[in-house]
């Protein structure tokens, strides 16, 4: 087959939907957990991929490009999503944040032990089940804050700039990400 200027015939764009739609569905909804917004999150995916296959260079396979879009777009939307809370809520999470870290950043109390054995519970997939159904149930931001560190192992530094939030704030809602799904895992695998 001789070679063709045509990107869309060498990176099989009309095949994009079949081959990645599902994985990038999951890969949003794990993310956004609204499903309306994980499809629209995919939609807007393919778009500016389709607009931007000029800046596509090969160098990674197609389907982690569509992530790296797909994951820039999921963060975008929860930074809009946070910006329209009022500030009330934004002055809340300061406060909170000033009494749970000293000025250092180190936590001014020590976590209370597990009411079970994490290692052991670690080996077992209906706690794998029971973790991603308190994932879930965290609020857009600390989800994904949450994702970026722990998942993704994505850097302090970037994961800021891409949520627009200080070094801090990332910490105390990461904070308050483990203590809630301390508290969900608790409540759910202890009861299982």
């Amino acid at each position: 087959m001789p070679e063709t200027e045509d990107p869309h015939v060498k990176y099989e764009t009309h095949l994009w939907v079949e081959k990645y739609g599902d994985y990038l569905y999951r890969f949003a909804l794990m993310r956004l957990k609204d499903p309306q917004v994980a499809e629209d999150t995919v939609q807007e995916t393919f778009l500016a991929a389709l607009k931007n296959l000029h800046q596509f260079d090969g160098r990674v396979d197609v389907k982690y490009w569509l992530r790296g879009i797909l994951r820039n777009k999921s963060v975008d939307y929860v930074r809009k999503s946070v910006r329209r809370k009022e500030l009330q809520d934004e002055q809340v999470q300061e406060v909170v944040g000033q009494l749970l870290f000293k000025t250092s950043g180190i936590p001014t109390s020590r976590p209370k032990d597990w009411a079970f054995d994490p290692d052991a519970a670690f080996a077992q997939e209906e706690f794998w089940e029971a973790f991603k159904g308190c994932l879930d149930a965290l609020p857009d931001q600390s989800r994904l804050a949450f994702h970026l560190k722990m998942v993704d192992e994505i850097p302090t530094e970037e994961i800021c700039k891409e949520l627009d939030i200080s070094d801090n704030y990332l910490w105390v809602t990461l904070h308050r990400a483990r203590a809630q799904l301390k508290t969900c895992l608790e409540s759910k695998w202890s009861a299982a």
